[in-house]
């Protein structure tokens, strides 16, 4: 197996908003597109994997060394291998931002405020957004501030999308000081009680996606939008999908909901005609 392969089984599997937001791009830039996905994926395994603290820190202090070894051209593993031929595009000091936000999910499994909140999705979402504009390439600089505010907006999605998953490997995203000024405790969450004041609670944070997805939207130049075609899909995918779950009243605490693989591939779809 390849490691081009490897990143394709591990990141790309068809029916997955990513499989669909990608499948059109020449395969130069799907492949760079699928290893850094991957490479995400192998950063979120570190913490959703890992019951042992002491392993997941071994596990991400392996990935530090990784990153030094990649940019030094001796890359160990497959996904670091798929990365390798595209690192022009991806920064060193970003890469590491990533890492910086695996180790903010080791160190802490709550955040007191919004300014906290905001710090992690900068480091993860809003970092990760920019890294996804560069590999799929821009003209303007401005491109990367809509990019990352993009990601900002995905990763709120993602709060969202799984609470529930979250709360079972005993973590809370939502502050503290959100949930008591809508009158949740954090035990409602982690034992998976649905109520009113949750639903009131995640619309609120439902509102927060949409408002930075409209931002990154109306800053992204006109003259970029073609390039970056393949992450407008999957940030269209991803909000059809925050609709979804806004419709059943934020039953997000025991199941995941999903779209179907044709609605999947029609918002791709749409989304590349609107932007070509």
């Amino acid at each position: 197996m390849t490691p081009d392969q490897y990143c394709q089984d591990k990141a790309a599997q068809s029916g997955s908003s990513f499989y669909y937001s990608s499948l059109l791009l020449p395969s130069d830039r799907r492949n760079a597109l699928t290893a850094l996905q991957a490479w995400r994926q192998e950063l979120d395994a570190i913490v959703n994997e890992n019951h042992d603290a002491g392993v997941a820190h071994q596990r991400l202090d392996w990935w530090r060394a990784e990153l030094r070894r990649l940019y030094d051209g001796g890359a160990a593993h497959p996904v670091s291998q798929a990365l390798q031929p595209h690192l022009d595009a991806l920064p060193q000091a970003e890469m590491a931002e990533m890492l910086a936000a695996t180790e903010m999910d080791l160190a802490q499994s709550r955040y007191l405020d919004e300014i906290g909140l905001v710090r992690y999705c900068q480091a993860s979402g809003g970092t990760f957004g920019k890294l996804t504009a560069r590999v799929l390439g821009h003209t303007d600089p401005r491109t990367l501030d809509a990019a990352e505010q993009l990601g900002l907006s995905l990763q709120r999605v993602r709060i969202v999308m799984d609470v529930g998953g979250d709360a079972r490997h005993g973590r809370i995203y939502i502050p503290v000081d959100t949930l008591q000024r809508f009158e949740v405790p954090a035990a409602d969450i982690l034992q998976s009680r649905h109520s009113d004041r949750f639903v009131a609670l995640m619309r609120e944070q439902a509102t927060k996606a949409r408002a930075l997805y409209g931002e990154a939207l109306a800053a992204l130049p006109r003259a970029d939008r073609r390039s970056q075609r393949a992450q407008l899909a999957f940030a269209a995918i991803q909000h059809a999908l925050l609709d979804e779950i806004e419709a059943s009243d934020f039953q997000v605490l025991n199941q995941r909901i999903d779209l179907t693989p044709m609605r999947k591939l029609w918002i791709a779809w749409k989304t590349w005609l609107k932007n070509g």
